[in-house]
């Protein structure tokens, strides 16, 4: 199903997204991720990143956003992106959590060009717990957050 916000913002609702889970945990951290991606089929490769995280012992998905299609910020020439939101709870420290991410990214083809590229998936931390760090490979709250349109429509449904 889609829902159209404007002409250049629509939602998509997907078995996968938006998705809640009653099911409780003891894990330590609460995590919100930022997902994005314009190369491939990116509604396929969230389905497949929702279930490495679901299968994964050390993350317990709490719920999903719907996907947003949105244009480009930055480098204009490529194709819309699709967002969406994921919070997480996990026992994983920001740093190692970071790297757990990065790996994810890698496993779907991810390759780190030029800044704002083309990407098959983008995975940004945008909140973890109530943390702020600010060091040269991890800036928490992600940096400008509050200001994406890619960010913030997903957001309100979580």
């Amino acid at each position: 199903m889609k829902k159209k916000l404007n002409e250049n913002l629509t939602l998509h609702y997907t078995s996968n997204f938006p998705k809640k889970f009653k099911n409780h945990s003891n894990k330590k951290y609460l995590v919100t991720i930022g997902i994005g991606g314009n190369i491939g089929n990116t509604k396929r490769i969230f389905d497949k990143l929702f279930l490495s995280l679901k299968t994964n012992k050390k993350f317990d998905i709490l719920m999903t956003s719907p996907l947003l299609t949105n244009p480009p910020f930055g480098f204009l020439e490529q194709n819309d992106f699709l967002n969406g939101i994921i919070a997480i709870k996990t026992n994983l420290a920001p740093n190692e959590f970071l790297k757990n991410m990065h790996r994810l990214e890698k496993r779907f083809g991810r390759k780190r060009s030029f800044q704002d590229a083309p990407r098959t998936l983008d995975i940004d931390i945008i909140f973890f717990d109530n943390k702020k760090i600010n060091t040269k490979k991890l800036i928490i709250p992600h940096k400008d957050w509050a200001n994406r349109e890619s960010v913030i429509i997903p957001l309100k449904y979580i």
